[in-house]
């Protein structure tokens, strides 16, 4: 029969130290028995920190729980926890799992007490390092903000329902459908979280097939497809002589992304998450090649492009003494707004876009020049999933592709 312990009073717990190893002479964490339970023990580390341990079986293994540090619990605390806790060990209850139990109830309920806000950004926080860019980012926040936020942000995400979701929808599903497609696939994404993180129980409000989609159009019968407004391939050569007689930064890198064929934020960046545009460091001069970093491009690889005489020229042009290293600074030095270039081609009284020139070269290049699209396609740097294209691509086929800039250039300024 195992030995009782003494039962120790406050005082006696109070003054007790760590024990003493008889070989180095040094204490070491000791486990003291206060008695008045039995297994119940108070433990004390080597700087002296107290706390409670109550040693017993549980079926057939045994077990430590811990009951708090000492004094926060002090000796009679104690006591009555290490009874409590005997107790249920009796009537087949382990304690640990009760606990864990309770303490994942109330992590739940206090989940399930998060605002759609607060759950979108706990979700956009976790997902972002998902997302191609700071931008995709911008995007999620941006889109939220202007069309959840104000209908359900502030609810409860247990009380939120179909109901809500068709508010947001409404308003924009056949006028703005991209945009509503993108909201409601978003709030999806973030109410299946809470499912699979156990906030909330049933089913998706924001789910489509079985729900949804009972009540709206197909997006596809609806949407109407919008290619960036640009001009034709006839017109450019106007376009670029009357461009080129145009002075300043602005003027100089729209015709420098015309050239290039290139997306306008692979060359201005974008001032709204702090992205540079295109840097001298990325300049290859001997070889006449701009070198685009994979984390400025859309398809997150690099992007090589042969520069044309004209393209070379007009880099040999610019100032070289920016901070950032930036080619095309803004009037600040700094990285340009959307309106940078736009606001040139407004100055001009031309109805396209900068992203339009791009079209401009597409048509240029399936009209006017025998070179296969799959090498238009590469100066474009569009994603390629046909296996053929991506044999293409892969080779880069710099030189081919220095060929089509160069016809393109004196395309442009014939």
């Amino acid at each position: 029969m195992p030995k009782k312990a003494i039962e120790l009073t406050d005082l006696q717990v109070r003054r007790l130290k760590p024990l003493i190893s008889e070989k180095t002479g040094k204490p070491y964490t000791s486990l003291h028995a206060v008695g008045g339970v039995a297994g119940l023990h108070i433990q004390i580390t080597t700087t002296e920190s107290k706390s409670w341990i109550l040693r017993t079986k549980v079926g057939m293994k045994r077990r430590d729980f811990g009951l708090g540090g000492y004094p926060e619990t002090g000796l009679s605390m104690a006591r009555d926890k290490a009874r409590e806790y005997k107790r249920k060990i009796s009537e087949g209850i382990d304690p640990t799992l009760e606990r864990n139990k309770l303490k994942a109830e109330l992590i739940a309920s206090q989940a399930s007490q998060m605002t759609f806000k607060e759950a979108a950004n706990k979700f956009i926080a976790m997902k972002s390092q998902e997302f191609r860019g700071p931008r995709q980012r911008v995007q999620w926040e941006q889109s939220l903000a202007n069309h959840a936020f104000s209908i359900i942000g502030d609810l409860n995400i247990t009380d939120i329902k179909r109901a809500h979701i068709e508010a947001i929808l409404n308003p924009i599903w056949t006028t703005k459908t991209s945009t509503a497609v993108s909201v409601r696939t978003r709030i999806k994404r973030i109410f299946d979280w809470c499912l699979a993180r156990g906030y909330i129980e049933g089913s998706n409000p924001a789910q489509w097939e079985g729900n949804l989609k009972e009540l709206y159009p197909l997006p596809s019968k609806i949407r109407k497809i919008t290619h960036f407004e640009s001009i034709s391939h006839k017109d450019i050569a106007k376009f670029m002589s009357d461009l080129a007689k145009r002075e300043g930064v602005a003027a100089r890198a729209l015709e420098f992304t015309i050239l290039t064929a290139s997306r306008s934020n692979e060359v201005m960046g974008d001032k709204r998450i702090n992205k540079l545009g295109i840097t001298w460091q990325e300049i290859d001069f001997e070889n006449k090649v701009w070198i685009v970093p994979a984390e400025r491009m859309k398809a997150g690889k690099q992007h090589k492009v042969p520069l044309s005489h004209k393209a070379i020229k007009m880099l040999e042009a610019q100032p070289k003494d920016n901070p950032l290293g930036l080619v095309f600074p803004n009037r600040d030095g700094g990285i340009p707004s959307d309106n940078f270039m736009r606001s040139v081609l407004k100055r001009m009284s031309i109805e396209c876009t900068t992203h339009g020139f791009r079209s401009t070269f597409k048509e240029w290049a399936r009209e006017e020049t025998n070179y296969a699209e799959e090498l238009s396609e590469l100066a474009l740097s569009h994603v390629n999933t046909d296996q053929t294209r991506a044999a293409y691509a892969r080779s880069e086929l710099l030189e081919p592709r220095r060929k089509l800039m160069k016809e393109w250039e004196k395309y442009c300024y014939e």
